[in-house]
């Protein structure tokens, strides 16, 4: 019955997973539709980030007091309405402004969402239940991102983002017919739930997340025209690619989240952070080959979404007194990355390095990821040996 009831957030996390990546596979059409440069058209991609960035922690805390159906159901109802405006957008700046409201509903979503997710499953089983949820955002890249380049790319891709409206508003409707009415924490007040941010670990935990998950957003936000003219896919090729990166996204949140509740959470990240730093190496040596190249997107896609559960369950132990505002704060922390990848990804472009140079940008950003995970261990190991 749970997992049924968690299907509904599922589909949440298919239309936000739809909007927050299909962009990157339409890329080169959004920029000549609108007359301006690749990197340019990459501010489109930030400006959603940033919305998460701002979104997250402000509905986290101003909702703090809802029950968790009613913020869910006015959280998808903010987002479908930016979409479809995305969807109607007349010029630059119009497309930057409902980028950025569309993301304001996203980080506190899947912050919400993640803890009802918890509260429904069985006990160490959590991890598991909460990539349900997000196996929504890699059902997203399998097919709605791939059917978005492929519409983007024959038909214009102002009616994908109305396909993403519509999904938005039958996600409206099935969390009010389907999702349980838990009930709203009432015992907490604003200070309590911001004083976590006293506390250094919350602080190491969002830098983890924003740094470390960089990689896979400064790999993926240029992956479409990398294709094209390194590896020398067909533009039509491209949307299958995504396919495979969906793939791969879609069976390593799935791991992610049982290696989370198999083994310590930290360690599961240090994990598979070394394995998204491993195949990102990979696309970058061997961007000229085709083969080597689509297992390198495999394996990129599900490195990177093992991350998920591991960080998710992470926070929300760190931040038990404020499960939402900690889960939130991570979904900001991934949409930095997605802003800090974006712009870090766009600047070697610029300089005239090519389009494989921002993968170079990523294994970066993960290297630090992966010295800010081994920090978090050794802070973890004095906390229970202080216990004992």
């Amino acid at each position: 019955m749970e997992n049924k009831r968690l299907l509904t957030l599922t589909l949440g996390g298919l239309s936000i997973g739809t909007t927050e990546f299909v962009m990157m596979g339409m890329l080169p059409e959004v920029a000549r539709d609108f007359s301006i440069s690749i990197p340019e058209a990459g501010h489109f991609i930030a400006a959603y980030a940033l919305g998460v960035v701002i979104g997250a922690p402000l509905f986290a805390i101003i909702g703090s007091k809802y029950p968790p159906k009613k913020l869910l159901l006015i959280l998808m109802a903010i987002f479908t309405l930016f979409n479809g405006l995305t969807a109607l957008s007349t010029g630059h700046t119009m497309m930057v402004i409902t980028r950025l409201m569309s993301g304001l509903p996203h980080g506190a979503f899947f912050g919400v969402g993640s803890v009802v997710a918890a509260k429904l499953a069985a006990k160490g089983k959590e991890a598991a239940a909460m990539s349900i949820m997000f196996a929504g955002l890699t059902v997203a890249n399998i097919v709605m991102v791939p059917l978005g380049t492929y519409i983007g790319l024959h038909f214009s891709w102002r009616y994908v983002f109305g396909m993403i409206a519509l999904l938005g508003l039958l996600t409206v409707i099935f969390i009010a017919k389907v999702l349980p009415a838990l009930p709203a924490n009432t015992s907490g007040s604003i200070d309590k739930e911001l004083g976590i941010f006293k506390r250094p670990v919350v602080w190491i935990m969002i830098l983890i997340t924003a740094i470390g998950t960089g990689g896979l957003f400064a790999w993926i936000s240029y992956i479409a025209p990398m294709l094209t003219s390194i590896t020398h896919f067909k533009e039509t090729a491209v949307p299958y690619v995504m396919i495979v990166a969906g793939l791969g996204m879609f069976i390593g949140n799935i791991l992610g989240g049982k290696l989370a509740d198999k083994l310590a959470p930290a360690n599961a990240l240090l994990i598979a952070l070394m394995a998204v730093g491993s195949s990102l190496l990979l696309d970058y040596f061997f961007a000229a080959n085709q083969t080597l190249t689509l297992v390198g997107t495999f394996l990129t896609g599900a490195s990177s979404f093992a991350l998920i559960a591991p960080i998710q369950i992470l926070m929300i132990r760190i931040a038990s007194e404020a499960e939402i505002l900690g889960a939130s704060a991570t979904q900001a922390a991934f949409n930095i990355g997605n802003a800090i990848g974006a712009f870090a990804g766009g600047l070697p472009i610029a300089a005239g390095f090519g389009y494989s140079s921002p993968i170079l940008i990523g294994v970066l950003m993960v290297l630090i990821g992966i010295g800010l995970t081994m920090i978090l261990i050794q802070m973890q190991q004095r906390q229970q040996v202080c216990a004992v």
